[in-house]
């Protein structure tokens, strides 16, 4: 009964059963028959008949919940033992977040490939945050604690996040001596930062803001571009902006103040045995972010 089930979970994956039938290498009409097989054993109608979409039935998709994850580490157990896990050698699917994956660990990204020029790295960037189990990916960087008790995470390392914006503006509005003067400023946010919170590093002081944004943008890479248009201040990540602070293209505003910090996670499903390209990965992500300034 086990491998029906097995079959049932490839089935479900690969949203069919001729699709099922020809990963596995098996004639279609046995798909169809092992299925039926599975259903009579269990009493249950699992998939719904239809030509035009594939879909499970209630039964269908509290079955796969309960199964789907005990068949991945059966078959992740079977490859280890015989090896496929342990080489560095092969696919390694990941997800990460856009604008800092394109800026600050641009460079992470090439140093990895070119280190392991056999393992395929397929790298899946968006600032969306997709779910690890539905994408079928081995690991991913993410920013933030996630809440998923079905995964697994480890902190990287912490982004600070300060006040900038150009020369420019300040020169026509005026600098603001305070957090309360930023009211009376052009502000621009981002909609992962609705709230401020603030610290004074010198007076070990902290204060909340709930800013009135003149403009809202939900990539900070267009926020960072807006600032540099002299059209504002904006709270913003060092790993966005550290190179154009060094540049003068922006400057520090109210350098006594810095926002929250972003922690960075690795993050990996708790039923996947992790590969040796994934540990392999993960190790090198972690020496990287121990070696590059911007992180705390």
């Amino acid at each position: 009964m086990f491998d029906d089930i097995v079959l049932f979970v490839h089935i479900v994956q690969k949203q069919g059963l001729a699709s099922a039938a020809k990963k596995l290498d098996l004639p279609a009409a046995t798909v169809t028959r092992r299925l039926q097989r599975l259903e009579t054993s269990i009493g249950h109608q699992l998939i719904h008949r239809s030509a035009r979409q594939f879909g499970l039935t209630q039964e269908g998709e509290s079955f796969y919940q309960s199964y789907a994850g005990l068949v991945e580490q059966f078959e992740q157990t079977r490859q280890q033992l015989s090896g496929e896990l342990n080489i560095l050698a092969g696919s390694l699917k990941v997800l990460a977040p856009t604008n800092i994956s394109t800026g600050l660990l641009q460079p992470m990204w090439s140093g990895f490939i070119k280190t392991y020029p056999d393992i395929k790295l397929e790298l899946m960037l968006s600032n969306s945050v997709d779910s690890m189990l539905s994408s079928g990916a081995d690991i991913a960087l993410r920013i933030g604690p996630q809440e998923s008790s079905m995964l697994y995470q480890k902190r990287l390392g912490s982004l600070q996040t300060v006040l900038v914006a150009t020369s420019e503006y300040l020169a026509i509005q005026g600098e603001p001596k305070s957090l309360e003067e930023l009211e009376l400023h052009r502000l621009i946010g981002t909609n992962t930062l609705l709230s401020w919170s603030m610290s004074n590093v010198m007076a070990s002081k902290k204060q909340e803001l709930r800013p009135r944004f003149s403009t809202l943008v939900n990539d900070v890479n267009m926020v960072t571009q807006l600032v540099c248009d002299d059209l504002g201040i904006s709270l913003l990540p060092m790993s966005e902006v550290s190179h154009l602070i060094k540049s003068r293209v922006l400057v520090r505003v109210l350098q006594a103040w810095q926002g929250p910090n972003r922690d960075l996670y690795t993050v990996w499903p708790s039923g996947k045995l992790l590969s040796a390209r994934a540990k392999c990965l993960k190790v090198y992500m972690q020496e990287y972010f121990e070696n590059t300034m911007i992180l705390d």
